[in-house]
This record gives structure tokens, sequence and C-alpha cells, in this order.
């Protein structure tokens, strides 16, 4: 089963679950990939602890012109949907930060004038936490296209049991990168104003896609009842709620899993699981 961990927004706890489930899954005997998809601020290295084994470029394929061949048809500006190359009287310019890597302009180029370069955007890192594989990527600073490098990732990943995915947080196209293939998606969101209005728009955004999915409700002993209000009216699994403990937080500070220094947590993960197994399987 691939889970995808996501949230409306962030600081909900979404790498604290994915995480934690990943651990405690693999305490269980399965065979469990970690994926962190949250390649702009990736985060599960600092709980998983992962020895890196494999760490390698990843590149997109951005335009490059050559000006003495170039007619100045305009032709590669007139198919780029994104303005990442435009022809403005017979000079061509290009603005690799906008490109999808289509190779559009380069086909459509009566005179062969356009190539594709490499373009690195960050790096691809594969290893092992204990019985955990591990796979992350990180974006270069200021790359502004993460979902090629997450391609990377969920490419990456290996034959398990179970795959966690840590989703980038919001409803955007990092987001729907990352669920790509999934079997189940588990949201995690907080019982606050903002929490709902993000929650709302997660689950959106699942139901386009037309995958199943669950909430998780983290620090459930504060805000209000409207979270679980509106997951009742519209027919939610509320699989798991998580207290805002102190003992928690306090590991959470350290790098430290709740499912290690908690049995309590422990056994709540594991229920998780066993419930997410009964979700996935319908």
């Amino acid at each position: 089963m691939k889970l995808a961990v996501a949230s409306g927004k962030g600081g909900t706890g979404k790498t604290t679950v994915a995480t934690n489930l990943a651990y405690v899954a693999s305490l269980g005997g399965r065979r469990v990939a970690y994926l962190d998809c949250d390649v702009e601020e990736p985060n599960g290295a600092i709980f998983l602890k992962p020895t890196i084994e494999d760490d390698q470029s990843v590149a997109t394929l951005v335009p490059a012109v050559d000006e003495d061949r170039c007619t100045g048809c305009g032709l590669c500006g007139q198919i780029c949907q994104y303005s990442a190359i435009i022809a403005m009287n017979k000079t061509v310019l290009t603005f690799a930060e906008l490109c999808h890597g289509c190779g559009g302009c380069s086909l459509v180029c009566p005179a062969g004038a356009i190539h594709e370069d490499r373009r690195e955007i960050g790096r691809l890192q594969v290893g092992r936490a204990g019985a955990i594989a591990f796979v992350q990527g990180v974006l270069n600073v200021g790359q502004a296209m993460s979902p090629p490098l997450i391609r990377a990732v969920n490419a990456a990943a290996p034959a398990a049991d179970l795959t966690v995915a840590d989703c980038p947080p919001g409803t955007s196209c990092p987001v729907i990168e990352s669920m790509r293939g999934a079997d189940y998606v588990l949201l995690v969101t907080e019982p606050t104003p903002f929490g709902l209005h993000d929650l709302r728009l997660a689950v959106e955004t699942v139901r386009v896609l037309k995958l199943p999915f669950g909430v998780l409700i983290n620090r459930s002993d504060v805000g209000d009842s409207r979270t679980r209000e509106f997951c009742n009216t519209g027919r939610i699994p509320i699989l798991a709620e998580i207290p805002d403990v102190r003992e928690v937080a306090e590991a959470y500070s350290h790098g430290v899993l709740a499912a290690e220094v908690s049995s309590h947590y422990r056994a709540g993960f594991e229920r998780l699981l066993a419930a997410l197994d009964q979700e996935a399987s319908r």
C-alpha cells in the first residue's frame, strides 16, 4: 500500500504522523519505505536519522537557442504555455525558472535552432533508517519547480509492503505529484478555524483526484468541535485523534519519535495502521 500523508496547511503534524507510522510499521515486520516528498523543506531525516547511501543530482531540460540559426519565427513562444521562451523582434529570451521541460519549443522550431541543456534543480538522496528504506529530495535554494524532483523521489521508491509518502503542505501541483499512485490519503488537521479552512481545500483536492481518504485530528484537545462536525456531515472517517501532550512535544523538540518514548503512542499508531489497512481494503 502507498499511503500519502498530507495536510491543507503546514504545521499540523504531518511529518510527525508519517515518520511515526513508518517506524511502528517497521517494528511489526513490514517492509517499509518512507518518501520525503516535501522537497522544499524535508525534515523526516531529523526523526528517522537515515544513513544516506546514494546522493545524485536531479535536473530538468531547458531550452538553449542558437542565435545564428534562429529565424525569429516565434513558434517557440507560441507553443510555450508558461512563457518560458519568448521571441521578440528576432531575439529569443528564455526563462529557465518557468520551464516545465516539455520539449515543445525544440520540436516546433523549423530551423533546428533550439536544443535542451541540463539544469540541476536539486538532489535525490537514498538510504536506510534501520529497517526503513529512506528516500528524500532536497530542492536547491531559489528553485521554483519542485514536481520534477518529487517525481524522482517517487520513482526511486523501492518495493515495500507499506510506502509512506510525506507530502508537502497545501493543495497545489507538488501535493498532487506526491499523491500520484497513492492507494489512500491520510489528511492531518487540527481543530482550529485555520485548520478547518485548509482541510476543506484538501478534501476537495482528493475528491477531484478520486482517492480514498480519511482524517487524523492532531492536537485534538484544543480548538472547537467544528472540524469533527464537518467530517461527520461529509461522512469522512476520523481514523485517529492525538491530544496535545507535553511529552510528545519535548520528544519532537529533540528529534525523537513519539513512538520511541511512549508505549501509549506506539500502541496508538499501531491502531492507526490497522484502521488504514481496513480502509484501504474497502
